[in-house]
This record gives C-alpha cells, structure tokens and sequence, in this order.
C-alpha cells in the first residue's frame, strides 16, 4: 500500500556535517571534501541505488551538474561555522509505480517544485530496505540555498525557508504521486494530512528504526503503546478502519486489510482479535475476485457513495437539456481541422444529453474537440465552464 512520508532537514555545519559527505552517501560515490580533505567513499551502497541525476536551473552553468564541484564549491562559499549547507527533503516512493514510473515522478515533481523556483537539484533514488517482503523505495533531494547566477552562486534565498512554501510542497507531493498512481491504473492515493484532519479516530505513530529501535526502549515502548491504544479504538469501532483504507483505495485485498492492522496493533494475539472484528463487520462489503484472483472488498459508505454517482450519472445521460443546432455545430466545426473521429466525438458532447463522456489517449486531440464544442455551446446562449480534477 502507498505511504505518505515526506520529511525535509537542514544539513548543517553546526550540527557537524558536510554537503559532500551527504552527497557521497546518497549517490553511492567516492568524493573527496576538499576543506576538510577527508575523503568520503560509500561505493558499497551502489546496489541500493536505482537512479541519480542532478537537475539546474537554465542559467546555471555547467559545471553545477558535477556532483563533486557543486558541493565542494557550497562548502567553500559557505563561511560560517555554523552555516547551513543543503536542505533535503526525503520522500517515499509509491511501491505500486514501476522504477520508470517512480523515476519518471521523482523528477517532474523536483523540476516543478525546486528547480523552475532557482534551486540546484541532486536526486537520489534508493530501493530502500525490504519491509513486509518488498522493498520501499524512496527519493533523497538535495537542494541548493542560494540564488543562481551565470558564474555561480549568489545571495541566500530566505522565502525558501518559509514553513507555508514548505506545507504546499507537501501538498504538491500527494498531488503528483496521486496523479502518476491513476495514470497509470492504480486505484489508490496519498494524504498529506493529519489524520485527525482526514476524519481518521488514530493516533500517528512515530517512525522508528530497524535495530535502533530496540537500542532506544522507551521509544519503541510509546510506539507499542500508541500500537496498542489504536488497536484498541479499532476493536471497539471496526469502521475506523475501513474509513482510513478507502481513504487511499476504493477496493482493498485481505493483504491490504492484514497490513494495516499490523501497523495498528501491538502485538499476535491483538491482531488476530481486531482483524477478525473487522472481517466480521456488517459494513465490510465483499466485491468478487480481481484479475489476478484476489478477493477484494470495499466498506459500504464507499459502496453507496460510487452508486449515488453512478445513478446521478444515469439520471442525467437520459435527460435533454442542452442540445445544439445543427447551425451552431457546423459554424463551430468550420473554424477547426478535425479529424473523423473528433467529429464524431464533437456531435457526441453537443447533442442533447445532459451528460456525454469521450474518452481517448494523451495526445489525441480531446482539448482540440472540447473547444469547437465550447464555441457550438457558447453560440447555442449556454455559458460554459471548464474544470479538471488535481490528482
């Protein structure tokens, strides 16, 4: 199942670090610091990484694509002791999404978010360790903190610090990854909120490591606590649960259903309790068998939400409210080059009906037709509105 984690950090000097030992790490690269002369090697962590690339600005010059130079020459630029260097945000890749897809979303969300903003990009793709048999994949960005300018780096930008800038990327996160997940036929997405805001009765866990885990005890006891306390609220309301699942997917399996209620409760014998509370729910509705013979399941609420629309949909096909006259068809139609089957699209979405759908490809001229059927309507006296869904 898709997970949302999105966290940035600052590196910086005070805190000891260095940008070019971040940099080696995150690329698997063997790269010297050239202030302090260490050198930096993490080559064995190659097989971990799935691609890497350096993104700039159209102004930048060429030498900011070499990994090296770039951070060796933040570290010289940067004077302070405690100078911050970078900042990086690390982000967590849809499993669902193939390494093209993810590659693919990685960098369109960097360039719209970072680069087109003045920002140098070093993007990083790892598979991530393997967790409930698969691996996470996930992306590491590092960004320059300063303006671009032909010979380098100019003044610190302060607005890129803004904690409003940095809550709309994370929104713009969850939009992208959303929109990438239905482009390519997932029935799932994201949330970038709290899940008191997403009306979901849980308290957040908090991320904790493999082995260092057990290392800190008391935070792996408040994870086991709020575990537990979670389960707890399930068992006693099994819709919890089925409210946050299809919050991110319309249709779930029995893996999907298992997988959330182990990260919900504490230990065997509370998972077996409340994952049989929550099969055993009246409001937990079996769907049939998907292509690869998998059970699936939805909730009701969700159930009775998709036949409303289905039925308000079947309602308006049926009705005639706004057709076209032949005139306006044809005078619309003269001032566009269409092929057949936009036409016959274009006749489709102008006669009658109150609702009509065409459906066809990325490039295949649905915006071209749409508009000589806004001018046939706009002449027919009808006021047109045009809206498109985020993600």
């Amino acid at each position: 199942m898709a997970i949302y984690h999105f966290h940035g950090q600052v590196i910086s000097r005070s805190a000891g670090r260095s940008a070019v030992a971040a940099a080696a790490y995150r690329s698997a690269e063997r790269l010297i610091d050239e202030r302090t002369e260490l050198t930096h090697d993490f080559t064995k962590k190659e097989p971990d990484l799935l691609y890497k690339e350096i993104l700039t600005p159209e102004k930048a010059p060429d030498w900011m694509k070499d990994r090296s130079k770039l951070w060796n020459v933040v570290e010289q630029t940067e004077r302070r002791k405690d100078a911050q260097l970078s900042r990086e945000f690390n982000i967590a890749l849809p499993r669902e999404l193939t390494n093209e897809q993810n590659i693919d979303l990685a960098k369109t969300f960097v360039q719209k978010n970072f680069v087109e903003k003045g920002m140098v990009a070093d993007l990083c793709i790892h598979k991530g360790h393997i967790k409930d048999g698969e691996e996470q994949p996930h992306l590491h960005v590092m960004l320059t903190m300063r303006e671009i300018t032909e010979e380098g780096f100019g003044k610190k930008v302060r607005e890129w610090n803004s904690k409003e800038l940095i809550n709309e990327w994370r929104k713009e996160w969850a939009q992208e990854a959303n929109f990438f997940l239905a482009l390519n036929g997932h029935d799932m997405r994201i949330d970038h909120r709290r899940l008191e805001e997403q009306g979901i009765e849980l308290e957040p866990q908090r991320k904790i490591g493999t082995s260092a885990a057990y290392d800190q005890m008391a935070r792996y006891e408040e994870h086991q606590q709020i575990a537990r306390e979670n389960g707890k609220r399930i068992d006693k309301d099994p819709e919890i649960a089925l409210t946050a699942i299809t919050n991110q997917q319309s249709t779930f399996t029995h893996q999907d259903l298992a997988r959330f209620i182990n990260r919900h409760t504490a230990d065997d014998e509370q998972f077996k309790q409340v994952y049989a509370r929550v099969r055993g729910s009246n409001e937990l509705v079996f769907l049939g068998r998907d292509d690869l013979n998998r059970e699936r399941f939805t909730s009701r609420e969700m159930l009775n939400l998709e036949l409303q629309m289905v039925k308000r949909a079947v309602d308006q096909s049926n009705q005639s409210t706004f057709a076209v006259s032949e005139k306006n068809q044809s005078n619309a139609l003269e001032n566009y080059d269409l092929s057949d089957e936009q036409k016959t699209a274009f006749l489709h979405v102008t006669k009658s009906n109150d609702m009509a759908c065409i459906k066809g490809y990325a490039g295949t001229g649905k915006s071209t037709l749409l508009g000589a059927a806004r001018e046939a309507w706009e002449a027919q006296g009808y006021r047109v509105q045009g809206m498109t869904l985020s993600g």
